[in-house]
């Protein structure tokens, strides 16, 4: 919830392009969850789940489809997509400070590196040799850019996070390993926004790309010589092993795992905790969890899965058996 200013209902009407029914007067002062609004806040309805939940919020006015205005006993905003157009009202109350343009005394910053005035760069990052940092980016507390990492414009990077780390690059000698060095980059387009505690590992010749609008949860692991589409999203938890090419508007649930050299075409969604394996050539919505249930029978599907092989097996004699 927040209560930094206040505008009328006509006047938020007017500065998102939305329809209204209602009080032009109601006064709007924050935001609030349909639960929890209380007297001059604005909340949203988009999921019907929470339909029920609209009688009962203490909320001042709503951001709805057109198809559940007739739910709604108080004034309403009309939307396509009411939790699109709620984001844009959020932004609006959103105040947060964010670091000063230019560079904290306490970072540490690498020679011959090229950082536009206008990017912020905050207390004890510290940035290596030859990066560059684009216009109106911004690196909060503590994050990592080792030598050469590349950031366009607006890019965000929360922090903790690490770009530009080695890969995972090791060659078997024997009993022992041997590292391979990784000289390739980490290269960032534009409007790309990256959690905090996210690794994104530089390519071991050619570099890893992160293309533009990509948006990156937390604690999210990218590896290597990793090519991610324009406007894909990745939940938190996701790792994504080496030489793997994820296309244009994906969606990728939390603590997916993405094999290596593998191939992902634009438009695909991977629900959460989907293991990828092979390359998927085809849009649309792939699964490979087994949902929670209870133990005891988890444990007897488990015992009956041991024995699939042996199923089949009798099957194809039993199919056998019948074409004789």
């Amino acid at each position: 919830m927040t209560r930094q200013k206040k505008y009328s209902l006509s006047e938020l009407s007017q500065l998102i392009s939305l329809p209204f029914e209602g009080d032009p007067n109601t006064v709007i002062a924050g935001v609030g969850t349909l639960s929890g609004a209380t007297e001059g806040l604005l909340t949203f309805l988009d999921n019907p789940r929470y339909r029920k939940q609209l009688p009962e919020t203490k909320a001042s006015a709503v951001v709805l489809s057109f198809e559940n205005k007739k739910f709604s006993s108080i004034p309403v905003l009309i939307s396509k997509n009411p939790y699109l157009d709620f984001a844009k009202v959020l932004q609006l109350f959103d105040e947060r400070p964010l670091p000063a343009a230019g560079i904290h005394p306490t970072a540490v910053i690498g020679q011959h590196c090229k950082i536009h005035p206008s990017a912020r760069i905050g207390a004890y990052c510290i940035i290596g040799d030859h990066c560059e940092i684009g216009a109106e980016s911004c690196l909060w507390p503590r994050v990592t850019l080792y030598d050469s990492t590349i950031l366009g414009e607006q890019v965000i990077i929360h922090s903790g996070a690490v770009l530009g780390s080695d890969g995972f690059g090791n060659a078997r000698d024997g009993m022992k390993w041997v590292k391979v060095p990784q000289l390739g980059r980490v290269v960032i387009k534009n409007n790309v926004e990256i959690g905090a505690n996210t690794t994104i590992d530089r390519g071991a010749l050619d570099d890893t790309v992160i293309e533009e609008g990509v948006r990156i949860d937390n604690q999210v692991q990218i590896a290597h010589n990793v090519k991610i589409g324009a406007h894909t999203a990745i939940a938190g938890c996701v790792g994504i092993a080496g030489s793997t090419t994820i296309g244009k508007y994906c969606l990728v649930g939390g603590g997916t795992g993405i094999n290596g050299h593998v191939d992902i075409c634009d438009g695909v969604m991977l629900t959460g905790m989907t293991g990828v394996t092979k390359s998927i050539t085809e849009p649309g919505i792939y699964s490979s969890v087994i949902s929670a249930q209870k133990n005891l029978a988890w444990r007897k599907m488990s015992v009956r899965l041991r024995h699939l092989d042996e199923l089949f097996e009798r099957v194809e004699r039993l199919e056998k058996l019948e074409k004789l």
